[in-house]
């Protein structure tokens, strides 16, 4: 079997839909040279909203609260919360009643598409220890992970959940047309809390970026479920923090599936792409994959979770669909031969492929077998998308000797693909 042959194509594709959106804030101000020459913007809206007549309001509302409410069943909720904390842009509105208050939280509000250009990138992992009593037994219940592209190249990450049979049966369950930002809390341990108590499904939950270190995208979530010493199980994913010049690596945490915390990681291993946990401690410490020279895949060890200053290349490009760039496709997963990767090469005219290693299972510094040639790749019929020539995973699933790819296609689309994991393992020679 030639490694081209190993993975069984599905026909189900997830698409981004322009349709889905969420209430963002929304923040303006004069430009520097002009701040001191005037009230805060904020602050001049409000006078001009209170210059209005009374039935000129009346009528504002109905018109903003009608299509909002068809597509945001929180709005109201959502536009009271955006003129929390800003006091000092404001002024004094203690005298502002419900429908001003709502009002002017819809001046302070946009309606952002976050997957209207792409939904790519996928991560997966089995659903949460609380959520499996509920899976069914013809199948694994899986959570889905998806990097969606909106306007502003901005990234956010969506979710979505369904079911695989072990075969070639894949079930994504239906997004609900609903859609919800997070409300955002901070704690003195350096996490900032992601409060998603609006949403009644996963699928309604969007991580947009919050932070300034994240202004311009949260990026390809990697996630696994984190299995501690003494047995205690985490959703724990890491990911790109982009503020448009520079990209560094954070940690999301699942305290519960409407319940996210995420920090960033320090050290001097963290300021770049691509960083990948292993699920469990190896010899007493934490153990990550990443590709710290943009060329190779490092191993990263640390004592402790949040800093990472200690690592080195253990696998470089060999073969020529690698020659560019080789780097982990997420977190690698334990089998009983040792610790499989998925890995991505950057080959000619800057084309993605997907290809798979293994690690020792008690030293994942040394690579036993890697592929000679990709196992996914661009096809004829998928050179396009929003960066042609792109195949592109950030995590894989298997169950009973089966495994289950979801990738992204074109920096655009995702797709499936099914295989035997000792199909796979018989295509691997030694490294």
């Amino acid at each position: 079997m030639d490694a081209a042959e190993v993975f069984t194509k599905l026909k189900l594709e997830l698409r981004p839909d322009p349709g889905r959106t969420v209430i963002r804030p929304f923040h303006f101000a004069y430009p520097s040279a002009f701040a001191g020459q005037h009230p805060p913007r904020p602050r001049v809206i409000v006078e001009r909203l209170l210059s209005l007549e009374d039935d000129v309001r009346e009528r504002m509302i109905g018109f903003v609260m009608g299509p909002m409410l068809a597509r945001h069943r929180n709005a109201e909720a959502v536009f009271l919360r955006q003129i929390e904390g800003l006091e000092d842009e404001l002024g004094d509105i203690s005298g502002l009643n419900r429908r001003d208050r709502l009002l002017l939280g819809a001046y302070l509000s946009q309606e952002y598409s976050f997957e209207s250009a792409a939904l790519f990138n996928p991560s997966i992992v089995r659903l949460p220890m609380e959520e499996e009593a509920a899976a069914k037994e013809d199948g694994v219940r899986f959570l889905l992970s998806l990097r969606g592209i909106g306007e502003g190249h901005i990234s956010s990450v969506t979710f979505r959940t369904g079911c695989w049979d072990g075969g070639e049966t894949v079930t994504i369950d239906a997004a609900s047309p609903n859609c919800f930002p997070p409300r955002i809390e901070s704690d003195n341990e350096g996490w900032v809390r992601l409060q998603c108590e609006d949403s009644r499904d996963v699928s309604e939950t969007v991580i947009f970026p919050v932070l300034p270190n994240q202004r311009q995208g949260v990026e390809d979530l990697r996630m696994v479920v984190f299995t501690e010493d003494d047995g205690q199980r985490f959703l724990i994913g890491t990911y790109t923090a982009y503020d448009g010049l520079q990209a560094r690596q954070e940690i999301l945490r699942g305290v519960d599936l409407r319940t996210f915390e995420m920090r960033p990681l320090s050290g001097s291993m963290t300021g770049y792409k691509g960083m990948a946990l292993f699920p469990r401690k190896i010899d007493g410490q934490y153990v990550m994959l990443g590709r710290q020279d943009g060329e190779n895949i490092w191993l990263l060890r640390s004592d402790d979770l949040f800093a990472w200053d200690t690592g080195g290349p253990i696998m470089a490009p060999a073969y020529p669909w690698e020659f560019v760039q080789l780097g982990n496709c997420g977190s690698p997963i334990e089998i009983e031969e040792g610790w499989l990767v998925f890995t991505h090469g950057v080959g000619m005219v800057r084309g993605y492929c997907i290809g798979a290693c293994l690690l020792d299972r008690d030293d994942p510094s040394r690579v036993l077998m890697r592929t000679r040639a990709p196992l996914i790749f661009p096809s004829a019929e998928q050179h396009g998308g929003y960066v042609p020539n792109v195949t592109y995973s950030c995590g894989a699933l298997v169950h009973d000797r089966r495994v289950l790819l979801p990738y992204g296609v074109g920096d655009e689309l995702t797709a499936f693909a099914v295989a035997n994991l000792d199909d796979l393992l018989n295509v691997l020679v030694p490294a």
